[in-house]
């Protein structure tokens, strides 16, 4: 009953009930094995939330170089993972590994839902809202760490971002008629948002209420950029009408490849104020409208600064 252009893959088992299932693993993002781990575990679940899904169990998928890094660090990467499921109120039961060259680790994940409370990825309508409930920035912190010009105090706030749960904003979520949601993760923002959209709306975003880590503009300074965004831009610089005053630099955070990023939500707009107030009062890291989705325009993706 889902295809490849969803978030997780959902099957019917009858009129009440569809198993949804999603398969996710990363390599490090952080130098902590054990964040890693839960970072890594947190990224996979999220693709149950979008999907308007309860997660039930999981199991683990694992790359690791037994010859040359010790086993305590496999075991930290594997707590850490554990630690998240548990947060998120499911065990994992199994799992598989491999001798790899480098470290992975990430979640096959099994959740429940009503296939009439389903969410997909594509559905946002004209009329709808745009709500995000993570700052972006993520990619270019982890790529300030990795290259060493981020220090430890940018390492600590870009791991509690990625450790951050989508669960407080799925709960939320549950209450209101969404249209379409996603969460934001490899092809960032603006083409996580592209697959939301049909060939005949077009979004209307303000840059100006897009939530953004400031730490992203001292990493940028030195270009702080990911492969993995770099080919986001590629692909969708023919798709995005920038206004002016948006300088490259800036550009490039709509672009930013993100990990365990925030979820993406389309609602009708008469149900924003009361979306948006619940958001906030269940403790996300961000909620506010980013954005609007009209009929057709030129372009698929307008990006202003203010209406």
């Amino acid at each position: 009953m889902s295809g490849l252009e969803d978030d997780a893959a959902a099957f019917s088992i009858d009129e009440n009930l569809a198993i949804v299932q999603t398969l996710d693993f990363i390599t490090p993002v952080v130098n902590d094995p054990y964040s890693f781990g839960a970072i890594a575990a947190a990224n996979a679940i999220s693709d149950i939330y979008a999907m308007g899904a309860k997660p039930v169990f999981a199991l683990n998928i694992v790359s690791f170089p037994i010859k040359s890094m010790p086993m305590e660090t496999l075991g930290a990467i594997l707590a850490g993972g554990a630690a998240k499921a548990a947060e998120a109120g499911i065990s994992i039961v199994g799992g598989h590994s491999v001798d790899d060259t480098s470290p992975k680790y990430g979640l096959t994940v099994t959740g429940l839902v009503n296939p009439q409370r389903l969410i997909r990825k594509s559905g946002a309508q004209a009329g709808d809202v745009l709500v995000l409930t993570k700052p972006l920035g993520t990619g270019i912190l982890a790529s300030g760490v990795d290259s060493g010009i981020a220090g430890e105090e940018i390492e600590t706030t870009l791991t509690a971002v990625m450790l951050e749960l989508n669960l407080k904003a799925a709960k939320v979520m549950q209450s209101f008629p969404i249209h379409a949601c996603t969460d934001v993760s490899g092809y960032g923002l603006l083409g996580h948002l592209k697959e939301m959209l049909s060939s005949d709306l077009t979004v209307m975003l303000d840059y100006g209420r897009v939530p953004i880590l400031p730490q992203v503009w001292d990493i940028l300074k030195y270009g702080g950029v990911s492969s993995g965004t770099h080919a986001n831009a590629r692909y969708l610089r023919d798709l995005v009408k920038w206004d002016e005053s948006i300088t490259p630099q800036e550009q490039m955070v709509l672009y930013d490849a993100q990990t365990s990023g925030g979820l993406l939500m389309a609602a009708p707009a008469d149900v924003a104020d009361s979306l948006i107030s619940q958001l906030n009062q269940a403790g996300t890291l961000a909620a506010d409208i980013i954005g609007y989705v009209y009929q057709r325009n030129d372009f698929p993706i307008e990006v202003k600064r203010g209406f």
